[in-house]
């Protein structure tokens, strides 16, 4: 495994032992225990996409600097992703709250503007590199349309050009202004782990957008749950109609779900787009 090799060159020590486990639909995770007796969780894909594990690795940075925990990144190489290996426990009884809470600050950091700067990927998917003047660009010009158009080509999705043209023209349907928040970006549930009892943050695809899309993407298979949504909104309140909002924000990671895994995800952003125009 050329990764092996890669890892040991960047921590400076041997790799004696790699046990598969559990790592999501993308990418393949190890166990790994290193020769001074340090133990890491790895990634690897057998074709990543280049830069995909140093962008992960600079979006976790982002994030820390708000108040949920995230992995530690030890090192990574073209081939993988190695961080710091993390006890999981089962949740504190205030566990949905205190990500309500950390939610709500992390957000609060904001952006400069909306996108990012820098590399970023949702699954190996490369996003947009750059700002956008509103967040009805960014959602519709920098996410939705080129992903739908791939997934268009690749025969996941029906043509929707002309739905993501009316919805452009209906700045209504995106609240209100709000300023850009400091996203995780691919946060549905899977991407929130107990650690101590409470809520540590994992595989981001950071940008600045709406603080709604991560709500709408725990709302997406079904992580979001009333004891958060109360603390997120007593710490810093939701602007009316955010509920009507959610199948909005739910469009760019169902249509990255299209382009991956083809299936129902197309027919859903086709309906969803009809609905909300």
């Amino acid at each position: 495994m050329p990764w092996r090799a890669e890892l040991a060159a960047a921590v400076g020590a041997p790799v004696v032992a790699a046990r598969s486990i559990a790592g999501g639909d993308v990418n393949l995770a190890y166990q790994v225990d290193l020769a001074d007796g340090r133990r890491l969780f790895v990634k690897t894909h057998a074709a990543p996409p280049p830069g995909m594990y140093a962008a992960e690795a600079d979006g976790l940075a982002w994030l820390r600097a708000g108040p949920l925990p995230v992995p530690d990144v030890v090192a990574h190489g073209p081939r993988f992703l190695a961080l710091g290996w993390l006890a999981l426990g089962a949740p504190g009884r205030d566990f949905e709250q205190r990500l309500g809470r950390g939610l709500a600050a992390l957000h609060a950091l904001g952006a400069p503007g909306f996108g990012h700067d820098r590399p970023s990927f949702l699954a190996t998917i490369a996003q947009p590199i750059g700002r956008a003047p509103d967040v009805v660009v960014d959602w519709i010009e920098h996410r939705l349309r080129p992903v739908c158009r791939a997934a268009t080509a690749a025969g996941q999705l029906p043509p929707v050009e002309p739905l993501l043209d009316r919805l452009r023209a209906r700045p209504d349907r995106f609240g209100p202004p709000e300023p850009p928040a400091r996203l995780h970006g691919d946060l549905w549930s899977g991407n929130v782990v107990v650690v101590a009892g409470g809520p540590t943050l994992i595989d981001p695809a950071v940008y600045g957008g709406h603080r709604e899309v991560d709500l709408a993407m725990l709302a997406l298979f079904g992580g979001l749950t009333t004891p958060c949504v109360e603390a997120y909104a007593e710490a810093t309140p939701l602007a009316p109609g955010w509920r009507e909002r959610v199948a909005l924000w739910q469009l760019y990671p169902l249509a990255v779900h299209a382009r991956l895994f083809g299936g129902g995800y197309g027919g859903r952003v086709a309906r969803s787009l009809a609905a909300l125009v």
